[in-house]
């Protein structure tokens, strides 16, 4: 790993990934010295691979406020630092990117905040992330924007450089008509995407909710999966279901270290004859509360036995300075001491319950350790946690109980789909994941191992990357 080094870095590129946060974390030794190593999550996983063929640019924010870096090259990528204020952090991205558009967008799970000083703060700082953007784009490169933070960046960037091919990919859900219109600035938000030359959802139903309010709202006119704006330029909307390295997870699952690792991890929890696992980010998106009272009332009624089963819940730390999020962890604190303390033995309590951040070799083994995975969020733009645990599986074994509200449920339609709002269903579905024969469970996995492993991070990105290379300005 390198440190900080403007005068190894390019002064342009021909492919651009803009994002909210640059791929790396910061790591200081205690002599001063400072290294930066890739970070976790299903972003960066998604993109490496790609900005390495591409020789690529990655503009974002490093993680630290109040601090200005000059562009650096990083284990071999091009990284453009964005610097943002503590006043801004707290503004555009706890406030307006994650108090209002995420519960927006996810249907209104918490209330979302409409306060004018956030929208302010978001304006500012996308226009920045568009200058940087600007500034580092080759004539006629090839950008690709990233996710709800950045949603006016499209329009802004193509003011500044119209020779720029411009696409923008959408993580979570787009909402539909009735709940996106609530939002002060639906027109701008709109105005913004449509700077785009094409803009990608995870799901189709998403794509339509676009087109539908760019038609109604904007006057703007549709055919397909095409707009024509009023500049004359045509925009496209699709679904890209976004993907994973499958065959560099399956690998890592494989590898003899994770074999002895999940070994490990099931002798530690007393060896049961049926591992649960959950692993979200501690959200309350998630569905983590209805998931483990389902489990724990199995255990409480007796239909499961607590000697025979076991259910592992990993809940990443996420946003931990936004007050939802420290209600809800205080809410699964307090479950999961419920449960524990009222049916659990000495040595064998029913959750065990990890906040934690965890390396990928962990995670591999822990996919491969369990016998059922529960994926029931309450709403997802995909999930890639249910596409990870089904790369992982060395046979057709293994069941995935997966909400019928996650975009992956549209691709792994045999997995035990399950409505995460219905305590009783969701019961009913974890005994039948559990208890289903083997030959079933090997069928309904084949598939979806197959799915996995030819739709994965390449085939997502080459379909977008090809469908962006037949729009814009060159095309």
């Amino acid at each position: 790993m390198s440190t900080p080094d403007s005068a190894k870095s390019k002064a342009t590129a021909s492919f651009v990934v803009v994002a909210n946060r640059l791929p790396v974390d910061r790591i200081e030794h205690p002599d001063g010295s400072v290294d930066w190593r890739t970070s976790p999550g299903g972003l960066v996983t998604a993109f490496e691979p790609v900005m390495r063929r591409h020789d690529g640019a990655w503009v974002g924010w490093h993680g630290a406020p109040d601090e200005e870096l000059e562009p650096f090259d990083n284990d071999g990528l091009q990284l453009v630092p964005v610097p943002l204020a503590a006043q801004e952090i707290e503004d555009y991205y706890e406030g307006f990117s994650n108090g209002t558009l995420w519960p927006l967008y996810h249907d209104v799970i918490a209330t979302p905040g409409f306060h004018r000083e956030w929208w302010e703060a978001y304006v500012l700082v996308n226009q920045r992330f568009a200058d940087r953007t600007a500034a580092v784009a080759e004539q006629g490169a090839v950008v690709w924007v990233q996710d709800y933070q950045l949603q006016l960046v499209p329009a802004m960037l193509r003011k500044l450089r119209p020779d720029l091919r411009i696409g923008f990919f959408l993580h979570i859900p787009f909402p539909p008509t009735e709940l996106f219109q609530q939002l002060p600035w639906r027109d701008q938000i709109l105005e913004g995407l449509l700077g785009a030359d094409l803009v990608g959802f995870q799901v189709s139903g998403g794509a339509q909710n676009f087109l539908r309010l760019v038609r109604a709202r904007l006057r703007q006119e549709t055919h397909r999966d095409e707009i024509r704006t009023s500049d004359g330029r045509t925009v496209l909307a699709r679904s890209y279901p976004i993907a994973i390295d499958a065959k560099e997870l399956n690998d890592l699952a494989a590898s003899e270290p994770v074999a002895t690792r999940a070994a490990e991890i099931r002798h530690d929890l007393g060896d049961p004859d049926v591992l649960f696992l959950g692993v979200d980010r501690l959200d309350y998106t998630k569905g983590l509360l209805a998931r483990l009272e389902a489990f724990g009332e199995l255990i409480e009624d007796g239909t499961l036995d607590v000697e025979k089963v076991a259910f592992v819940q990993v809940a990443t730390p996420s946003r931990e300075r936004v007050e939802e999020y420290r209600q809800l962890r205080d809410e699964m604190d307090r479950l999961v001491g419920r449960i524990n303390g009222d049916i659990g033995r000495i040595g064998r309590p029913p959750i065990t319950y990890l906040h934690a951040s965890y390396p990928r070799d962990e995670m591999a083994a822990l996919y491969r350790a369990a016998d059922v995975m529960v994926v029931t969020p309450l709403r997802d733009g995909m999930n890639l946690v249910a596409k990870e645990y089904v790369a992982c599986r060395q046979a057709d074994d293994g069941a995935l109980v997966l909400s019928e509200f996650a975009g992956a449920a549209r691709e792994l339609r045999q997995a035990y789909l399950v409505n995460p709002y219905d305590v009783n269903g969701m019961k009913d579905k974890l005994i039948e994941a559990m208890n289903d024969s083997a030959r079933n469970k090997a069928r309904r996995m084949k598939v979806m191992r197959r799915q996995v492993a030819e739709h994965d991070i390449d085939h997502w990105a080459s379909a977008f990357l090809d469908d962006l290379g037949r729009t814009g300005p060159h095309a």
